[in-house]
């Protein structure tokens, strides 16, 4: 098939190359010149594992890339991978995808001729039920063109995780595919055909409606945001008992109706999805009447995980003047991603204590670097803990499993674990948060 894909984000970026790579012709459209500069080059925009190999094999080949909008007449589907960040109370900013959306109509409109079929267009990022056909469609025939003779909507959440984006993609638990017409239902089914003839396993496919599967993106994020703030509430009361949480968890995960995955608790969630997921179908529901009080409370423990990590820092040592070090600033190991990141809640309260801050991330160091330009950054894991009165460790990269006699070039070795990976050591003052 021949596709636009309208945004090089994360998604948007992934998307395309894994498009390409199941041998359709991808054309990525988006407004930043130096991303259009970087994909025609076959360089990603972003680091993904995986994602720079695909890039380069087909970037400038099957996957193109451009600002101009002429291309989506030319394409059999569009897909809008555009950014839905949150506004002040937590509700949806849809800015971005109804300008998107626009765009996409004011080209169709002005497109001769051509094919007889409606241009399908798929909603790809996540939005609250009802947006693709009440906001996005609306945005759309606003050019002039006429949802069912001109263009169909469908929606297609993703369900890939920053870190392992492109085996995700490739492998997925499930396909939704939200539309009411049979034509874009059989676009997508075209679409991913590829994937699940190459899929290591059956890939279970979900056909639904298109508000149906707006609300399954944020039923799963949803889900798995609170399962991660129950696990961190219970550790939490673990490490008032002393008893360690990941014993516990190890237990618990083998009830086949709890599962054994995100059972890790830890310092909380970030990212680009959970926090601002979540957020969005609070503000959704409470617009509508109903305070959905699990999720609020999910968001309101996650809040709170950072300043309980500083407070037993606090036992230990007295930071104001002195040197703390930081390990890990994505919100996750594998991305450079610092959106919603517990570091930044960590660096801000010790800031706020008077600490000097010396931060280490393998990757994310230039994105913090715009957040907190006043912020030391070390070039190693080891530069960072040289001569620190305390360090906490907010992402789980594997070389921080890995430090042993780093620590004792500390000037006061008090380590505070967030995340589960430092190994309890002679010679240093550790503290788990939840063990």
């Amino acid at each position: 098939m021949n596709v636009s894909i309208v945004g090089s984000g994360y998604v948007g970026t992934t998307v395309a190359a894994c498009l390409a790579d199941l041998g359709h012709v991808v054309t990525a459209i988006d407004i930043d010149e130096d991303v259009v500069a970087a994909v025609t080059d076959g360089e990603t925009p972003i680091h993904e594992p995986g994602l720079d190999e695909l890039v380069a094999e087909h970037g400038g080949d099957r996957l193109r890339a451009t600002t101009d909008y002429d291309v989506v007449p030319e394409t059999d589907l569009t897909m809008l991978a555009l950014p839905t960040p949150s506004n002040d109370d937590g509700s949806i900013d849809l800015r971005f995808m109804e300008a998107g959306a626009e765009s996409v109509g004011e080209a169709l409109a002005e497109a001769e001729g051509g094919d007889d079929d409606p241009h399908v267009v798929v909603t790809k990022s996540t939005v609250i039920p009802g947006t693709t056909e009440d906001r996005l469609a609306a945005a759309i025939a606003a050019a002039g063109v006429e949802r069912g003779e001109d263009f169909l909507v469908a929606s297609n959440p993703e369900f890939q995780r920053e870190g392992s984006a492109v085996a995700d993609f490739l492998n997925p638990d499930k396909l939704v595919f939200g539309t009411d017409d049979d034509r874009a239902l059989a676009a997508l089914r075209d679409l991913y055909a590829p994937l699940r003839d190459a899929a290591d396993a059956e890939v279970p496919v979900v056909e639904t409606g298109i508000p149906e599967a707006e609300m399954i993106k944020y039923a799963n994020n949803g889900f798995l945001a609170a399962k991660v703030s129950l696990i961190n509430d219970i550790g939490n009361v673990c490490k008032e008992f002393g008893v360690d949480a990941y014993e516990v968890a190890d237990a618990i995960g083998l009830d086949d109706r709890i599962g054994e995955r995100f059972l890790r608790s830890g310092v909380g969630f970030g990212g680009s999805c959970f926090p601002k997921d979540v957020g969005a179908i609070i503000s959704a529901a409470r617009e509508r009447g109903y305070d959905p009080a699990v999720l609020s409370a999910a968001v309101e423990l996650n809040d709170a995980q950072p300043e309980r990590l500083l407070g037993l820092l606090d036992e230990h040592v007295d930071v104001r003047g002195e040197r703390v070090a930081v390990l890990g600033l994505a919100f996750k190991p594998g991305t450079d991603d610092i959106r919603n990141t517990r570091a930044v809640p960590v660096i801000e309260g010790l800031q706020a204590r008077g600490a000097e801050v010396v931060a280490y991330d393998p990757v994310a160091t230039e994105n913090m670097r715009e957040r907190f330009p006043d912020v030391e950054y070390a070039e190693s894991a080891a530069a960072a803990l040289d001569g620190a009165h305390g360090a906490v460790v907010v992402t789980d990269w594997d070389e921080f499993a890995a430090l042993d006699e780093e620590f004792d070039a500390m000037a006061e070795p008090v380590v505070v674990d967030g995340r589960h990976v430092v190994e309890r050591r002679d010679g240093i003052t550790y503290e788990g948060l939840t063990w």
